[in-house]
Order: structure tokens, then C-alpha cells, then sequence
């Protein structure tokens, strides 16, 4: 089980977040937007921008999708243990029950055994008296 976890834990963090910087926003601020080639140029760098936060959106999206997915998976795992851990334990108890009875049983007879083994000695005493 452990392998198997490691290994989903593994595949979800892998991908890093991609870099974004301030050098943009910057350069934002440097163009002069007085003009309409300046303007254009401004509203360029910001969809760029916002172009690589869309981007940058998606993938920590499909990361917290793979979290959600891998959650999912090891609750699957943890019932499934907490089951068949149950369905063990619920065997043992009833094959030890099992097993306390059919010893009492013999342990009855076997004094049961006795008894009589004991009373035959006890009725030959009493005839020859």
C-alpha cells in the first residue's frame, strides 16, 4: 500500500508553477500611453500577462484536481483496510469461539469419563460389602 501511495503522492507534485515576475508590470509602467502605439503596446504586455496567469490558473487547477483525485484514492484505501481488518478480526473471534467451545466440550466429556470411571470401582465395593 505504502508504494502505491508514495508513488500517487509523488505524480501529483510533480510540475512546477511557472515563473512570474514583476519584469512585465515594469515595463507596464515605462510605456508611455499617451499615444496609441504606446496604449497598444500597454494593453499588449497586459494580455500577456494575463495570458500566463490564465495559464499559470489551469495548471494549479489540474494540480489541485490530481490532490482531490489522489484524497479520493487513499480514503478508498483507508475503508478498504479498515474492512478487511474487520472481516479478520470478526474471523478470529468467531474461530476462537469456535475452538473455547469444542474444548469445553471435551473437557466435559472427559470428566464425564471420569466420573463413571470412578463410580464402577465404587459399585463392586458396595456388592461385596
Amino acid at each position: 500500500v505504502s508504494s502505491n501511495v508514495a508513488d500517487s503522492a509523488g505524480s501529483v507534485i510533480d510540475g512546477g508553477a511557472g515563473d512570474i515576475t514583476s519584469s512585465d508590470a515594469e515595463t507596464v509602467n515605462a510605456i508611455d500611453i499617451s499615444t496609441v502605439d504606446g496604449a497598444q503596446k500597454a494593453i499588449d504586455v497586459i494580455d500577456k500577462a494575463l495570458g500566463t496567469i490564465d495559464s499559470e490558473r489551469g495548471d494549479l487547477g489540474a494540480v489541485q484536481n490530481r490532490f482531490e483525485s489522489t484524497i479520493a484514492n487513499l480514503k478508498n484505501i483507508s475503508e478498504n483496510v479498515s474492512a478487511a481488518r474487520s472481516r479478520i478480526l470478526d474471523a478470529d473471534i468467531a474461530q476462537e469461539t469456535s475452538n473455547m467451545t469444542k474444548h469445553n466440550i471435551l473437557q466435559q466429556a472427559g470428566v464425564s469419563i471420569l466420573a463413571q470411571a470412578n463410580q464402577a470401582p465404587q459399585m463392586a465395593l458396595s456388592l461385596l460389602r
